[in-house]
């Protein structure tokens, strides 16, 4: 029985339909690592990146990759970035529903929801994170270390944890109104 030919990576990747709905990701380079192999002939110099991907709207993720070159580097870690995206809850798709603590390694991360006007008051990783979240008012504090991976995976964390009322509600088996109080149940239902 004669085989079918093989086929090459991009013809497969041709064959699967492309989802026209697709947003625009914001693509937030996090850092690059320069890293040398020391080699009978010298040293050998290779590249470690680390990437941020967002929605804008609700979806973040965040991914590493390593190459010899920069952009294959930056490349690997967007596709990784893209694989490994979570949904986040947004309070009136500008801040958080609730203030929340992440630790991941050495990396301990405070996130604060915050009012209209005060912006994204955050630094370095955490700040594009929220970026490319979305997010548009919130206060973020680093305690501890300050290496990009960690915070980052400290903030994953957090964010992975948040909930919006409606969730909680549906898991406790209650009403939005219950959770709430009946004074800001209804405004909650509205806004989302």
């Amino acid at each position: 029985m004669a085989r079918a030919p093989r086929e090459s990576r991009s013809q497969r990747d041709d064959r699967r339909p492309r989802d026209r709905d697709e947003p625009e990701l914001i693509e937030k380079l996090v850092g690059i690592n320069r890293v040398a192999k020391v080699v009978k002939g010298g040293r050998r110099f290779g590249f470690a990146a680390l990437v941020v991907v967002g929605d804008g709207r609700g979806r973040v993720g965040h991914g590493h990759g390593k190459a010899r070159e920069v952009p294959e580097a930056i490349r690997k870690a967007t596709e990784s970035a893209k694989r490994a995206m979570i949904r986040v809850p947004l309070r009136e798709g500008r801040t958080l529903h609730h203030d929340i603590k992440g630790h991941y390694g050495a990396g301990n991360v405070v996130l604060r929801a915050a009012p209209a006007g005060t912006g994204i008051i955050a630094g370095g990783p955490m700040r594009a994170i929220f970026e490319a979240l979305g997010v548009q008012d919130v206060v973020a504090k680093s305690v501890g270390t300050s290496n990009p991976h960690n915070m980052i995976k400290a903030t994953f964390e957090a964010l992975s944890r948040c909930a919006s009322p409606r969730m909680v509600a549906q898991r406790r088996g209650k009403k939005v109104s219950d959770i709430l109080g009946n004074r800001t149940a209804g405004a909650a239902e509205a806004r989302e």
